[in-house]
């Protein structure tokens, strides 16, 4: 299958690209920047421009979007909003004006309030499933809710069957103990519901996306099996929401209710940091 692939040079891109190209699918990868690993067409090409977009998206099956500045840190929140914004746009309104069959795009458990909120998001329940409220406060969780809506209006009108994945904190072997270190130390792990994805696990379900017998548009929560505490989740649960009603936690299990992923995807998370390699 002729996949294209945006954002292809970023960590969760990259990793998706490689899956791809190792399931024997034809992948042309967008990005500004280029690729520092291959094995995959690359084009380096600016994706706010719509008719870029419509120029390389016009012969594919199937587009996963992925490019998008990725927190409202170190950047204006207008600019974040906006290039979002326009990425988003573009690219499906050039899947939906060349035919393409399915889009996955790449949304966040942002939409909930993780973790760049204000005011702590008005938690309803733990663990978090797909039918939870939205409740973006930022530029960039309302990014990727205004993302999903944009599927959401294409799907509605025809033009193609798509799945948004929502996924936490994307983490590798190599980068987990500089990233998720210091954020233990800071009190700040809660911000994060104390998830995370490793990337082969959110490659894995862009690919189960792809072949889902999904009707319409279905959005889907992915993560790892486990939280990255050592702390067990419920006792977490207890000291942080208190007065939140909460659902079986057991051990160490993720704050995000991954049944409907099972059930719509197939998906099973097959990677934890506590077997990655000692650093």
């Amino acid at each position: 299958m002729r996949i294209v692939i945006t954002g292809s040079s970023g960590l969760l891109g990259r990793h998706v690209a490689a899956a791809a190209v190792a399931a024997g699918h034809d992948v042309l990868g967008i990005d500004t920047a280029p690729p520092t690993e291959g094995g995959w067409r690359h084009i380096t090409a600016d994706l706010t421009d719509l008719g870029v977009a419509l120029q390389l998206v016009r012969n594919a099956d199937a587009v996963f979007h992925i490019a998008a500045i990725p927190r409202p840190i170190g950047r204006a929140e207008a600019e974040v909003f906006q290039t979002n914004m326009a990425l988003a746009y573009n690219v499906i309104e050039a899947a939906a004006l060349s035919g393409i069959g399915r889009v996955v795009y790449a949304s966040s458990f942002s939409i909930f309030g993780y973790p760049f909120f204000t005011n702590w998001p008005d938690q309803l329940y733990l663990p978090i499933d797909d039918n939870h409220p939205a409740g973006p406060q930022d530029a960039y969780g309302l990014s990727k809710w205004l993302g999903e809506e944009m599927v959401q209006a294409a799907v509605r009108r025809g033009a193609f069957t798509a799945v948004s994945l929502r996924m936490p904190w994307v983490q590798t072997p190599e980068g987990f103990a500089a990233q998720i270190g210091p954020r233990r130390a800071s009190g700040d792990a809660g911000r994060d519901l104390w998830s995370y994805i490793d990337a082969r696990d959110a490659a894995d379900a862009f690919l189960l996306a792809l072949e889902a017998p999904v009707e319409g548009h279905a959005r889907v929560m992915i993560s790892a099996a486990d939280s990255y505490m050592d702390e067990p989740t419920a006792d977490l649960a207890e000291r942080h929401f208190p007065k939140v009603k909460r659902g079986a936690l057991p051990g160490y299990a993720s704050t995000f209710d991954l049944e409907n992923a099972r059930q719509t995807l197939g998906y099973e998370p097959r990677h934890s940091w506590r077997e990655y390699p000692a650093t």
